[in-house]
């Protein structure tokens, strides 16, 4: 035998695994769990009260363990004992309320203790009428086990128990209406606020009340020297915010800070609260650090955020915290653990004023890219001039152009002519063709000169560029530079005219649509077809139905996903679509049969494809079978599940054959 094996924890772990193999119906079983609820490790004991749960006679179960509970001496096994009998349910209920009356009070108190945790409601009133034995320890696991589960009565009778003399009973009380979030009179807790003995239970209860008085009481007790009373009072404020919205705050938020502003000191409390364990703590933290509007705890406030349970109250305290909270958030970015930037990177956006831009723009210099572009948002919120000339000059880099072009358009609202200029200067500078497409937004007729000129540029993409913004500016006019570089020798931007073509709509634009879908390059034909379903080009049909048997499987798709936009989708049409040799052509079909037009083939149509090779396809089929509600099709349904391999394809093939059938 090794050292290992003979060593304390070889042996240790040789009875835990000795345990976990034992068959709990086997013969013996329930003597062997007992012996093992005396083991003098835990773990084994553990595995002990696990393996009794599992035993089929549950009575002699529970009569074997309340026996065990009777061995004084025996702490680990009675505690063992106790943790399976809680984990009995029902069954261990008359045991335990037999043991309630037994000589001996401590097999009483044990009892309380166990019913407690058992969480049955059948045993409030036995538990009440403990709430009168002779013995205190009793009388007080009585009360911690309705605190636990009581109902109405429980919650009275703890209620009086706040009058008593004891002041044991009396924090037994004050816990268990806690735990049932059950508030007494506001004058009996303000009271015992006042006693030192139960202050922390109290002051936890006052978080059920409203703000107002209770509100001031929890924040006065910030003063004190004692770190747990602190924190009893941050976690009942923290209880009282949790129960109000953003815009129920006011009241809570100036009573806080009427009484914080005047303890010395308190803002260092608050600080070392965030940094702490406990999340309730927490959260009463970032109440206080909001109503207080101390900007200097910004970026503690922001570090909660790696806790996510309390990332919607981080996001709303650095929200009061100010431009002065911002700055030291800007200026501090780049120390801030990830969760901590991602929640501040949000805030700023809804933080940010005009004097925020050189801040903003100073972040742009090192930040990663999901933070650039949050940045960006926020330039666009700034409302300042100044953010104008840095979101031109994002046009140029391709990830960050959109949203820039997004940002631009949101604050040209209060700056148009700035944002007008700044873009006609990118442009005359040739800084990027994005600028032209936001130009062609922003500015409409008055740039249309421009536009006109960019569209004879020597380069492709100034010529693409200022094709599709100008059928964003005028439709008149977008439709002629659409028409006219219809003939451009670059398909980059006959595809442009074809888009824009498609955004005018219209008869016209239709017509010039049928020339673009016989181009002789793929990408503009393929751009024209989905330009026609843009459009609503029903007059392009029969050139779609065409393409639907093109050999380009690609082609032929979106042919039939834009009839289908159009509604002329036609049975032939699908049959067709339905033979062709690329599943994705075969899907889309399927996809389509709901269209009105195709609705009474549609059945016959999904049925000979639950035979395909493709196991997709058949998954496709089944699925608008099951939608189109037919049971007539069940048979094949039926006879499709029986022979089908795949098993997602079986998930679907049982899923319609319940919709049908009404299951």
């Amino acid at each position: 035998m090794s050292d290992t094996v003979r060593s304390p924890a070889g042996q240790e772990e040789a009875r835990y695994r000795a345990l976990q193999a034992v068959d709990p119906r086997g013969p013996g079983a329930l003597e062997t769990f007992t012996t093992g609820l005396h083991d003098e490790s835990w773990r084994v004991r553990h595995a002990a009260a696990e393996g009794l749960r599992h035993v089929p006679d549950a009575q002699g179960v529970t009569a074997r363990l309340v026996s065990v509970l009777g061995e004084r001496g025996e702490t680990g096994a009675r505690n063992a004992a106790a943790e399976a009998l809680a984990g009995m349910g029902p069954v261990a209920v008359a045991p335990l309320v037999r043991l309630l009356e037994h000589e001996d009070p401590d097999q009483r108190k044990l009892a309380a203790d166990i019913l407690g945790q058992l969480g049955q409601p059948q045993v409030e009133d036995v538990l009440l009428r403990a709430l009168s034995d002779e013995d205190l320890n009793v009388r007080v696991s009585a009360a911690e086990a309705l605190g636990r589960m009581g109902g109405d009565a429980a919650a009275r009778a703890l209620q009086d128990l706040l009058n008593v003399p004891t002041p044991l009973l009396r924090l037994a009380a004050l816990e268990g209406l806690a735990s049932l979030k059950r508030a007494p009179p506001l004058e009996r807790v303000m009271a015992l606020v006042e006693d030192p003995g139960v202050q922390r239970s109290a002051l936890r209860l006052l978080g059920l009340y409203p703000p107002g008085v209770a509100t001031e009481r929890i924040c006065r007790a910030l003063a004190s020297p004692v770190r747990s009373v602190r924190e009893a009072a941050l976690v009942a404020l923290g209880a009282q915010a949790s129960g109000l919205g953003p815009y129920e705050r006011g009241e809570l938020d100036a009573v806080a800070r009427s009484v914080l502003s005047g303890i010395p000191g308190v803002t260092e409390y608050v600080a070392q609260a965030l940094d702490g364990e406990d999340v309730q703590v927490r959260a009463g933290a970032l109440v206080a650090a909001g109503a207080l509007g101390a900007a200097s705890l910004a970026v503690a406030v922001a570090e909660v955020a790696r806790e996510d349970r309390l990332l919607r109250e981080v996001l709303f305290t650095l929200g009061q915290l100010g431009p002065e909270g911002r700055r030291l958030l800007l200026g501090s970015m780049g120390t801030l653990s990830l969760p901590a930037r991602t929640v501040a990177a949000e805030a700023l956006v809804l933080l940010v004023d005009s004097t925020s831009v050189a801040e903003l723009c100073a972040l742009l210099e090192w930040a990663e890219d999901d933070l650039r572009a949050v940045v960006v948002r926020a330039l666009g919120r700034t409302r300042s001039p100044e953010a104008v000339a840095p979101l031109v000059e994002l046009l140029a880099d391709p990830s960050l152009s959109s949203m820039a072009a997004r940002a631009l358009e949101q604050l040209s609202v209060a700056h148009p002519m700035a944002a007008l200029t700044a873009l006609e200067a990118a442009v005359e500078q040739r800084s990027t063709p994005a600028a032209v497409a936001v130009l062609g937004r922003l500015g409409r007729a008055r740039v249309l000169p421009t536009l006109r000129r960019i569209a004879r540029d020597e380069d492709a993409s100034w010529r693409a560029a200022a094709v599709e913004a100008a059928g964003r500016a005028d439709g008149e006019a977008g439709l002629e530079l659409a028409r006219g570089a219809l003939a451009d020798e670059s398909p980059k931007v006959r595809i442009a005219a074809v888009r824009s073509l498609g955004q005018q709509g219209g008869k016209e634009a239709a017509t010039f649509l049928g020339l673009a879908l016989k181009d002789e390059d793929r990408g503009v034909r393929v751009a024209a077809v989905e330009a026609v379903g843009v459009a609503g080009a029903k007059e392009r049909s029969p050139d779609l139905e065409a393409l639907v048997r093109h050999g380009d499987g690609a082609l032929a798709m979106l042919a039939v996903r834009a009839l289908t936009k159009l509604g002329t989708v036609g049975a032939g049409v699908l049959w067709d679509a339905l033979g062709h040799p690329d599943a994705e052509v075969v899907k889309a079909a399927l996809a389509a049969l709901s269209s009105a037009e195709a609705s009474a083939d549609g059945a016959a149509l999904a049925v000979s494809l639950l035979g395909h090779p493709r196991w997709d396809v058949r998954v496709a089929a089944a699925r608008v079978l099951g939608g189109l509600g037919r049971p007539e099709c069940l048979p094949a349904l039926g006879h499709a599940l029986t022979v089908e391999q795949d098993a997602l394809a079986r998930v679907a093939l049982s899923d319609a054959v319940h919709r049908l059938s009404g299951r």
